[in-house]
């Protein structure tokens, strides 16, 4: 039986990544994200909103990235897989932990951004994608197909099925 583990935060960075490197010289970065519900609540009928904190972090190319481009308070689009741990503290007491560890990141919100990047980019934020022919192509009727671009333009439209 096939399995998934995967993560989609939508939220808003709560601090500046802090950015270290393993002796390896891989580069890990760790942030925290604020996703945020609201709800009414059934006694007073007053709109609740409860807020989680989600530790993200980032392996690679994508760490260093993070480290150059989020900030805090950034509205970010992460994906990822959900790990659990554990560690004992200075008293003693074993704790749990819950991280997110990114595969995709995107950052939203104005002009300092929106490049959509990933751990299989190697040359960093990919260029902002272009609106017009995604625009010029949906302007087209539906079944037309844009002349010159499919080979199939002289072709009868007679279809048997």
């Amino acid at each position: 039986m096939a399995s998934v583990n995967k993560v989609i935060l939508l939220g808003n960075c709560g601090r500046d990544p802090e950015v270290r490197y393993l002796p390896s010289g891989q580069a890990v970065a760790n942030v925290s994200i604020a996703t945020s519900s609201r709800r009414k609540d059934r006694n007073s009928g007053e709109m609740v909103e409860d807020t989680q904190w989600h530790r993200v972090t980032f392996y690679d190319r994508l760490a260093e990235i993070a480290g150059e481009y989020v900030k805090k308070g950034r509205p970010l689009y992460v994906e990822g897989r959900i790990k659990y741990g554990k560690y004992t503290d200075q008293a003693g007491v074993e704790k749990n932990t819950v991280d997110i560890i990114a595969t995709e990141l995107q950052l939203l919100g104005g002009r300092e951004g929106g490049g959509s990047m990933g751990s299989g980019d190697e040359g960093g934020a990919q260029a902002p994608r272009a609106a017009a022919p995604r625009a010029a192509a949906q302007a087209q009727a539906p079944g037309q197909s844009p002349k010159g671009k499919t080979g199939f333009d002289d072709m009868d439209d007679d279809i048997p099925f």
